[in-house]
């Protein structure tokens, strides 16, 4: 059975493959490589994923429509899961133009193929950045969108092409609304990795934003993984639905550098500044909807994960810093 997993080199899409290769499916991962952050780090997560007999890696750029449409008349995807996307909320102010082109123009390419070939089940990567700086907690499904930054706001226009897109079709089509993903092999622009960076590297300044006081929903990877396994296993007649993908624990960010904390000897130079641009100051959501619906009880404690992923990193820091 063919999956295809766009993004694969991503820290979701590499952790999603995974997921898949391990329960037997023939995963198809594209990736264009992009130079937002180091590519090794990318090229690693293809190099093991492609250990896996059962991995097939095609380097492509979604927006390349013609490539793209080749891709789908040569292999008959019974599930497609659009994970690729330009990423970072800060980086949405220096180059807005690379959101538009790869965050709504790519989206639109797979989802038109997507339309086209008649795919039994469509998930897309949506975010809690489309919820924007809300006071009213936690965040529910129904509540009103509001992003504040051109990524939140292209995460936004994707659920509403989607819903309208597919609205007469029989596609079966899923939007994950991500907290804060974090764990093994993330990526090295978000907080945790940053500030592991800075522990085993003294040049690396950690610098934190609202001198501590933000708050987040952090999910871990693991079970990330499991819940998007278990949509793709579930039946439904429904034809798009969104889902807030978060543990519904917030904690405070400087609670979680005390927890990493706790696995080292050391402790890096913090530099506090004040409230960043484009930022939110708390992210909390509620996870009532996923878990009746796939019936997910239990997430993992996030010390278990957070101390998970500073052994991994103690593990490997040489190969992955």
């Amino acid at each position: 059975m063919k999956i295809l997993i766009t993004g694969c080199a991503g820290f979701i899409g590499f952790h999603t493959s995974q997921r898949f290769l391990k329960e037997k499916y023939q995963v198809f991962g594209i990736d264009n490589i992009n130079n937002y952050y180091d590519t090794s780090l990318k090229k690693n997560k293809i190099k093991i994923l492609k250990k896996n007999k059962k991995f097939t890696f095609i380097k492509l750029d979604l927006k390349n429509k013609t490539n793209l449409k080749e891709l789908f008349l040569k292999n008959n995807f019974k599930y497609v899961v659009h994970l690729a996307a330009q990423a970072g909320v800060r980086y949405s102010l220096i180059n807005p133009r690379s959101y538009i082109e790869s965050n709504t123009l790519g989206f639109f390419n797979i989802i038109e193929m997507v339309k086209e070939k008649k795919i039994n089940k469509f998930f897309y990567a949506s975010s809690s950045s489309v919820y924007g700086d809300s006071n009213k907690f936690p965040l529910k499904e129904t509540h009103n969108i509001n992003p504040k930054n051109i990524y939140g706001l292209t995460k936004k226009n994707n659920e509403e092409i989607a819903e309208i897109f597919l609205q007469n079709s029989s596609i079966k089509c899923i939007g994950l609304r991500f907290f804060t993903v974090f764990g093994e092999l993330g990526r090295p622009d978000m907080l945790v990795y940053k500030y592991l960076q800075s522990i085993f590297n003294t040049k690396k300044k950690f610098y934190l934003n609202n001198y501590g006081n933000h708050t987040r929903d952090f999910t871990y990877i693991k079970d990330v993984c499991e819940i998007m396994y278990k949509l793709l296993k579930r039946r439904t007649n429904k034809t798009h639905q969104v889902f807030n993908i978060c543990s519904n624990r917030p904690i405070k960010i400087t609670k979680v550098l005390k927890f990493i904390n706790s696995n080292f000897n050391k402790k890096p130079k913090i530099y506090k500044r004040k409230f960043q641009l484009a930022d939110v100051k708390k992210t909390h959501g509620s996870n009532s909807k996923i878990k009746n619906y796939i019936g997910k009880k239990k997430y993992t404690n996030i010390k278990i994960a957070l101390n998970n992923t500073s052994k991994w990193y103690k593990n490997n820091w040489k190969v992955y810093f």
